[in-house]
């Protein structure tokens, strides 16, 4: 539920291999060769096409989809605890999918319209309830664990779990990346610290889900990242790793596909009535 750990992830790969595409054309001897070169050897994906480029190409479809899943790890520095997520999410803030802390438990969460549904287990709902006395915690866990639970999207308890529904937000500021001055001109869109610029290389490619990927080692300061970009097709994001700040690793896939956000059938316990 913590949308900064996943945002960066999400993001911090795409910033920096867009940021150094502000400077392509710029004489990189990366992806530059003549043209009797090139017509000797087969056609490959994004050829003639800096790892710079490739990038913010991607970028550019990942955060121009209606929808896509994510699935994978995330360190949480906050908690000190990975966030195991799979979940689908669209621009229309929808969501359907599965949040985990590990041994501190998962929950299932539904977004549709202005209701938040979630289903807690009870290890969830123990680790959420320290510090409260056992009966509390155990007459919590007696009425909510494995049960399906309801509140306002608009309420204060859920608009950080909204929030993180809506793709826009969680993916935010990503189209952004690399917008300035993207001929090489030299305008003020590169960064801002010349001497810290993050570098972008193709490191060949991989099969990632089944489909062929471009890779693309990004390196900035101390932190890694490799990005997986689709090689047929629109050049979405296929998978992220990362060992920044928050560490871990997500895929993304069903791009554009309908977000499975459907009212839970069967009884479904009103948090807002409890609380009032």
């Amino acid at each position: 539920m913590r949308r900064t750990a996943l945002a960066a992830l999400c993001l911090a790969a795409a910033a920096t291999a867009g940021l150094t595409a502000c400077q392509s054309g710029q004489g990189r001897a990366e992806g530059t060769t003549s043209k009797s070169t090139e017509s000797a050897k087969p056609k490959e994906p994004f050829a003639g096409l800096t790892a710079d480029e490739i990038g913010d190409r991607a970028m550019t479809a990942t955060t121009g989809a209606s929808s896509l899943r994510l699935k994978g790890a995330i360190q949480d520095d906050e908690s000190d605890g990975t966030i195991k997520l799979d979940m689908a999410l669209d621009k229309k803030n929808e969501c359907a999918g599965t949040m985990g802390m590990g041994a501190q438990g998962k929950a299932d969460l539904i977004k549709t319209g202005d209701t938040v549904y979630m289903k807690y287990d009870e290890a969830f709902l123990r680790e959420q309830s320290k510090g409260e006395s056992k009966a509390d915690v155990d007459a919590a866990v007696d009425m909510l664990a494995g049960k399906w639970t309801k509140m306002s999207a608009k309420g204060s308890d859920a608009k950080d779990i909204a929030s993180f529904c809506d793709l826009d937000t969680v993916l935010g500021g990503a189209e952004d990346v690399g917008s300035g001055d993207s001929d090489g001109s030299g305008g003020s869109g590169g960064s801002s610290d010349s001497t810290a610029d993050p570098t972008a290389t193709r490191a060949g490619t991989a099969t990632i889900d089944g489909k062929k990927a471009v890779v693309l080692k990004v390196k900035d300061g101390k932190e890694r990242y490799t990005m997986y970009v689709a090689a047929t097709g629109k050049p979405y994001l296929l998978r992220l790793d990362s060992t920044a700040e928050d560490p871990g690793s997500l895929t993304f896939s069903d791009y554009d596909e309908p977000v499975p956000a459907q009212k839970p059938t069967g009884r479904i316990v009103d948090l807002d009535a409890l609380g009032s």
